[in-house]
């Protein structure tokens, strides 16, 4: 059950900035409120609908007691009470906690653990799922690397995901994943347990770093022995620390 007193102050709280950025805040303020209110957007969105169902179905149980609208209301209630747990969801998803690297793509990478040849099918089973997801959500998705076992399974595989929240909803698959059934590779019809190990991580972002002449050591050395004039008073090799 998500909090109502928490949506309300969020509600609060986002009808307080767009108030703000009505009546012009100061070029000081300016940015921070604008950041704040385009994170709570969403947020005050999803609660908004969220509420608008719980009326929704609030007035159609007080319609059963109209013999004219009870019909039609025993049509609507059991549509309505349905997407009350999936908007709770999605609701709850949105207040969770924000990480800095919620926007980022993502690397996704999948490896079989415990049971062999039927975990590297199973992992083949979680790859093909992420893909249709990603493609189902309209992000890109690049195999960046992929060993693939003798029977179509997979050994190790890693991927780039990117579209916009991509790291927000795939980072909490990390962790081991688990099945129970009876594996292709099974001829006595045994359930087997087998285990595939997911990894998400933010894509690192392109960074130009610059080193200050004064922060580096560069030792020059020559060449020693025969050789010649030109071989001993050449700095041949450079060490940069």
């Amino acid at each position: 059950m998500v909090p109502l007193d928490k949506l309300a102050q969020i509600t609060q709280r986002f009808e307080f900035l767009e108030a703000r950025l009505n009546a012009g805040a100061s070029p000081a303020d300016i940015a921070t409120i604008s950041r704040e209110y385009s994170d709570l957007k969403p947020v005050a969105e999803e609660i908004a609908a969220y509420r608008q169902a719980l009326d929704d179905v609030a007035e159609a149980e007080l319609m059963l007691a109209d013999p004219e609208m009870k019909a039609l209301a025993e049509d609507e209630l059991p549509i309505l009470k349905q997407r009350i747990p999936q908007m709770e969801q999605r609701l709850q998803l949105a207040l969770l906690p924000k990480d800095a690297a919620d926007a980022r793509p993502a690397i996704l990478e999948i490896r079989p653990g415990t049971g062999g040849d039927e975990a590297a099918l199973f992992a083949a089973d979680l790859l093909r799922m992420y893909q249709r997801y990603c493609e189902s959500q309209g992000w890109q998705w690049e195999i960046l690397d992929q060993q693939d076992s003798d029977l179509g399974g997979i050994k190790d595989v890693s991927v780039s995901v990117k579209g916009e929240g991509v790291f927000a909803r795939l980072k909490f698959e990390s962790g081991v994943h688990r099945v129970q059934r009876v594996p292709e590779t099974e001829a006595q019809g045994r359930v087997h347990t087998s285990a595939a190990t997911v990894a998400v991580l933010p894509e690192a972002e392109e960074v130009d770093l610059v080193i200050p002449a004064s922060d580096l050591r560069i030792d020059t050395m020559r060449a020693s022995g025969a050789g010649g004039q030109h071989v001993n008073t050449t700095d041949s090799a450079v060490r940069i620390t």
